[in-house]
C-alpha cells in the first residue's frame, strides 16, 4: 500500500482530465494554440505559487537539470503539438483512437522500468479498458482509416508515443522535485504562443471563452499536470496507465449531464468495459483492501 497516496492523486488528475471536453467547448473558436498560451500560463502561475507557498526561489528553476527540461517540455508541448497536427489532417475519429493509445503504451512500456512486473491483469484490464475506449471514440460514427490520412494518423501515434514516454521516464526521475514542472509549463506557454503566430490568426476571445481557458488551466490542461508528476512518481504506473481510461468515460459523462451530449446504448456499453477493465487492472489492490477490512 506503499503507492497509495500516489495512486489516489493519479485518481484525482484522472478526474481533472474528465473536465478536458467541458471546457474545451465552453472555449467556443479560441484557436488551439491561443488556448494552449491561455492555459500553460495559467499552470505557470500555479507553480510560482507553489514555490512561494514551499519558500523557495524562483531561481531554483534554474538548477533543474536540462534533461528534466528537455523531456518535461518533448512530453507537455511536443504531445499537444502533434495531438492538434494530427486533428487537422486526419478524421477526429480516427485521430482520437490512435491518441488514446496512450494508455496502454505507459503500462506496456511500464514493464521495462527496475523493478517493475507487468502482470496478466494489468494487460487485460487495460485492453478492456481500451475496448470501452473505442467505443467512446467512435459513438454513432464510423471508423475508415484512409491511407490519404496516413500523415495525420502518424502525428497521432507521435503524439500517443511522446506522453506515454514522458510519463514512464517521469517515473525514473523521482530526484527532479515537482515543481520543476513550473518550468516546463512556462517553456510549453513560450512555444504554444509562438506556434499560435506562425499557424494561427490572432484571435480575441469572448468573456466565456477566456474563463474556460483559464478553468483549463486550473484543472485538465494545467494543475492536473502537477498532480501527474507526483503520482507518477509515487504511485503504481500500471495501475494509473490503467485508470487513465476513465477520463474519456467521466469526460462523456459531464458532456451528458450537462445537456452537451445524450445518453446511448454504447456510451453505456463502454462505462461497463471502462470500469471493469479498471477493477481488473487494479486487482492487486482490491485483494489488499480486502484483507485490510477483514483484518480490521
Amino acid at each position: 500500500m506503499d503507492n497509495t497516496k500516489g495512486n489516489i492523486l493519479g485518481l484525482i488528475t484522472i478526474l481533472l482530465w474528465s473536465s478536458l471536453a467541458l471546457f474545451t467547448v465552453y472555449s467556443g473558436k479560441i484557436p488551439a494554440f491561443l488556448l494552449l498560451t491561455i492555459s500553460f500560463s495559467v499552470a505557470s502561475i500555479i507553480g510560482l505559487l507553489m514555490l512561494k507557498k514551499q519558500k523557495r526561489a524562483i531561481s531554483e528553476l534554474f538548477r533543474i537539470p536540462l534533461k528534466a527540461y528537455f523531456i518535461g517540455v518533448i512530453g507537455l508541448f511536443g504531445y499537444h503539438f502533434f495531438y492538434f497536427l494530427a486533428i487537422k489532417n486526419a478524421p477526429a475519429v480516427e485521430a482520437n483512437l490512435i491518441n488514446y493509445l496512450w494508455p496502454l503504451l505507459i503500462v506496456v512500456f511500464s514493464a521495462f522500468l527496475p523493478n517493475e512486473k507487468l502482470k496478466w491483469f494489468h494487460i487485460v484490464g487495460t485492453i478492456l479498458a481500451l475496448s470501452g475506449a473505442f467505443l467512446l471514440v467512435l459513438k454513432d460514427g464510423s471508423l475508415e482509416f484512409d491511407s490519404k490520412y496516413t500523415l495525420g494518423y502518424s502525428f497521432a501515434l507521435i503524439a500517443a508515443l511522446l506522453w506515454s514516454s514522458y510519463s514512464v521516464i517521469s517515473k525514473t526521475l523521482t530526484h527532479v522535485p515537482t515543481f520543476a514542472v513550473t518550468g516546463f509549463c512556462l517553456l510549453t506557454a513560450i512555444f504554444s504562443f509562438i506556434s499560435h503566430l506562425i499557424f494561427e490568426q490572432v484571435y480575441l476571445p469572448s468573456f466565456v471563452e477566456f474563463i474556460s481557458a483559464i478553468m483549463l488551466g486550473l484543472g485538465p490542461v494545467g494543475g492536473a499536470f502537477y498532480l501527474w508528476d507526483f503520482a507518477l512518481k509515487n504511485g503504481d504506473i500500471k495501475i494509473l496507465g490503467s485508470l487513465a481510461y476513465l477520463a474519456p468515460l467521466l469526460s462523456t459523462l459531464i458532456l451528458v449531464a450537462v445537456g452537451i451530449s445524450s445518453m446511448t446504448t454504447t456510451i453505456a456499453l463502454a462505462c461497463i468495459l471502462i470500469v471493469l477493465g479498471s477493477i481488473v487492472s487494479s486487482k492487486q489492490y482490491l485483494k489488499l483492501i480486502t484483507n485490510y477490512i477483514f483484518k480490521s
